[in-house]
């Protein structure tokens, strides 16, 4: 008894992790296709740097909603890609109240550009590591004649939001050039771990979007798919009984597929899976003949009739909810139930 409950926890289980990674595989497509990343961080530098957009907008936007949308399609901060390496003496920064508008992520860039690569003519660089940006910023004091000193006062002169958070930072250090150029390693490595917690935040969201997708498109009925693994192993027990009884038990497989021949009634439910049973009712599906090529199937009429039928509703609300735990969750599961332990 205890192994029916054992292959019901193990089907469950792997249905649902992979569920979970095609969301992922979903999410990573949109992402790296759209460039999220990467737009994420130069949004935030913007901010952080040189402040506010012309319209006196902020770069980042707080609803995670246009994060998705106005980021990607309608206002690109990332700047423009160059396949020069960096130069030897970085730019200067605008006089007194002469403020270009991205002058700080400009002279950034000139100095991390060697580790980048083009896309869509702006650049793809979606990490900069503490000790880089740390090195940069005190390339471009030692540009300065006053060193840092007048670094800062040029920020201030700018109305850069990085003044204040470097001030403090150069105060902290006691105005010890290699102090201060760790205190801004430290700073930009908390900043850049408060940016991931914020992205992964607005990444759920996503992700909740696309398990509702992935949950409707395939009306995986995470209830049925449960019933359909018990009937599978009511029927396993069946013919493993029958191979050790006699006639009766034959004639109870046969009443059981209903009259027809249990031999091809075995055949064709031990040959088709609960699991591809369920992606049957896909939208679209793909079966495999026992002759000839795969079939793709069209099931428009059906997949609307699931989805209409208030009694799917809790078992498409069980999956749905199953794919927000994510693929990492249910991996955890996958091998504390098989016993397998992961190796590091």
């Amino acid at each position: 008894m205890l192994s029916v409950y054992v292959d019901l926890a193990l089907g469950l289980t792997v249905s649902f992790l992979l569920l979970s990674l095609l969301v992922s595989g979903l999410n990573e497509a949109v992402v790296r296709l759209l460039s999220i990343r990467s737009k994420f961080l130069w949004a935030y530098l913007r901010d952080t740097m040189d402040g506010s957009d012309a319209q006196g907008r902020s770069w980042l936007p707080a609803n995670p909603g246009e994060v998705f949308a106005a980021l990607p399609f309608t206002r690109d901060p990332r700047p423009q890609h160059s396949d020069q390496p960096s130069p030897a003496q970085p730019g200067e920064l605008p006089e007194r109240e002469d403020k270009a508008e991205d002058a700080m992520v400009k002279l950034l860039y000139q100095r991390v550009q060697e580790i980048d690569h083009p896309k869509s003519g702006r650049t793809s660089i979606a990490n900069i590591p503490p000790g880089r940006f740390a090195v940069a910023l005190m390339e471009l004091a030692a540009s300065e004649p006053d060193g840092v000193e007048g670094f800062l006062g040029k920020l201030r002169s700018m109305g850069s939001p990085l003044y204040g958070h470097l001030k403090g930072v150069w105060e902290t250090a006691q105005r010890d050039l290699d102090r201060f150029r760790q205190g801004v390693e430290t700073w930009f490595d908390g900043e850049m771990q408060r940016l991931s917690m914020l992205y992964k935040r607005y990444v759920k969201w996503v992700v909740a979007v696309l398990g509702l997708l992935v949950t409707l498109v395939f009306t995986m009925d995470g209830l049925e798919y449960a019933k359909t693994l018990l009937r599978d192993n009511a029927l396993r027990a069946s013919v493993t009984a029958v191979a050790g009884a006699g006639p009766g038990a034959y004639e109870e497989l046969k009443a059981r597929c209903g009259g027809d021949d249990p031999v091809r009634c075995v055949t064709e439910t031990l040959s088709q899976p609960a699991l591809v049973t369920m992606v049957d009712h896909a939208l679209v599906s793909v079966s495999f003949p026992a002759e000839g090529d795969p079939v793709v199937r069209w099931n428009g009429g059906a997949w609307w009739d699931r989805i209409t039928t208030p009694s799917h509703w809790p078992g498409f609300l069980l999956t749905y909810v199953a794919l927000l735990f994510g693929a990492p969750f249910w991996w955890d599961v996958l091998r504390r139930v098989t016993g397998l332990r992961s190796r590091r």
